[in-house]
């Protein structure tokens, strides 16, 4: 099978089904002698900054020698950039292969599910050493939550999103990523929230909280730019200080200059461009953050996009001022918001982006959805 045809295969199988159950990965992996089972895992859940904890944590690792498989979504432009191995993306063959073969078991499987089963298989087989795992949505019903143990969970920030799945409030959110935590296995995070402090004294697993502190030659050295990334990168060194003691501070350093995470706060100088994917309220609050930080001079011109589920109104006040140049764009994808829903909530004046406003006499910020930026193959 050709790898659009297995693409347009896993995209017909849908994100995910109303019953949020495990039931349905676990029979797939047990007719594959559960490949789960036999890996190490650094399992992280949250709602902002998990997908940067995540790379950051895999190329310290990967600096001190290990063989270290991650797994992260979404994607910006291929599915395979979902499974790496110390960053080498999953070659479309594998990636044809393990679809054809976890299709082949007629298990009514998402998308997600898939995928996750698929890299269960793909890091068994390849003997890594280390799995740094990112939950997809939630945590207690997440595809990924099949493990039964992990070397440590990992909460980053939880804030409102995917509220229609998870809960209305910051709490309930909180108690459905508290669902990742494991028996007698140590739990980070940097907040207090009644939910995460239940679940591990149920499970009797270490409550570990990072340090607000980072020490400057860490924050100098880490290649992905943003003041978000401060906290992200705490939780990091806070799980390494705790689990690889021996690791020291140049093999630190040197990952951390080596981390890659496209469309986080990401500058290119050549087009005076900055791509950020942030796509709910608190990140697009800390993107303003940084903008403000980073380039308190600069006029600013957005292209801004996003999905109807999320709170986009509440984005866009959030993020423009008077003064700036704002461009909304509706794209090719389920969900996506039309340019008059985006028009109608606009707290500045704006026009429809045609693909030709973004040139050097400004900042451009191109932001608001994962799946949007894709679409302008920027």
């Amino acid at each position: 099978m050709e790898y659009k045809k297995v693409i347009d295969k896993l995209t017909s199988k849908g994100i995910f089904y109303t019953d949020l159950k495990l039931d349905r990965v676990k029979l797939a992996l047990e007719k594959l002698e559960n490949p789960q089972d036999l890996l190490k895992y650094i399992h992280v859940a949250g709602t902002n900054g998990k997908g940067s904890t995540c790379t950051m944590m895999a190329s310290i690792l990967q600096e001190a020698g290990y063989k270290v498989g991650l797994y992260t979504s979404p994607h910006i432009f291929e599915y395979t950039e979902r499974i790496k191995i110390n960053g080498q993306e999953i070659s479309k063959d594998d990636f044809i292969q393990l679809f054809e073969e976890i299709n082949s078991l007629n298990i009514q499987l998402t998308e997600f599910e898939i995928l996750t089963v698929m890299m269960f298989l793909y890091f068994k087989r390849n003997n890594v050493e280390i799995v740094v795992l990112e939950t997809g949505m939630g945590g207690r019903f997440d595809a990924t939550n099949v493990i039964k143990e992990n070397l440590c969970s990992i909460i980053t920030q939880i804030d409102l999103d995917h509220t229609d799945r998870l809960g209305k409030t910051k709490d309930d959110i909180a108690f459905e990523k508290a669902g990742i935590i494991k028996q007698n296995c140590p739990i980070i995070t940097s907040m207090g929230y009644e939910a995460i402090r239940d679940k591990a004294d149920e499970v009797n697993a270490m409550l570990l909280f990072s340090s607000p502190y980072v020490p400057q030659l860490f924050v100098e050295s880490l290649a992905l730019k943003g003041l978000h990334q401060i906290e992200n990168l705490a939780l990091v060194l806070t799980a390494i200080n705790y689990l690889f003691k021996d690791i020291d501070e140049a093999t630190i350093q040197r990952g951390l200059m080596k981390v890659k995470n496209p469309c986080r706060f990401e500058y290119f100088p050549e087009k005076n461009l900055i791509i950020d994917a942030s796509h709910n309220p608190n990140g697009i609050k800390a993107l303003r953050d940084n903008l403000d930080y980073y380039f308190p001079n600069s006029k600013r011109r957005f292209v801004f996009g996003c999905l109807k589920t999320k709170d986009y109104p509440k984005m866009m006040s959030l993020l423009f001022q008077e003064g700036d140049e704002v461009y909304l764009n509706s794209f090719d994808y389920p969900d996506a918001c039309s340019y008059q829903d985006l028009k109608e909530n606009c707290p500045v004046p704006s026009k429809q982006y045609t693909g030709q406003e973004l040139t050097g006499d400004k900042l451009n910020v191109v932001c608001g959805s994962f799946y949007m930026i894709s679409s302008l193959g920027i």
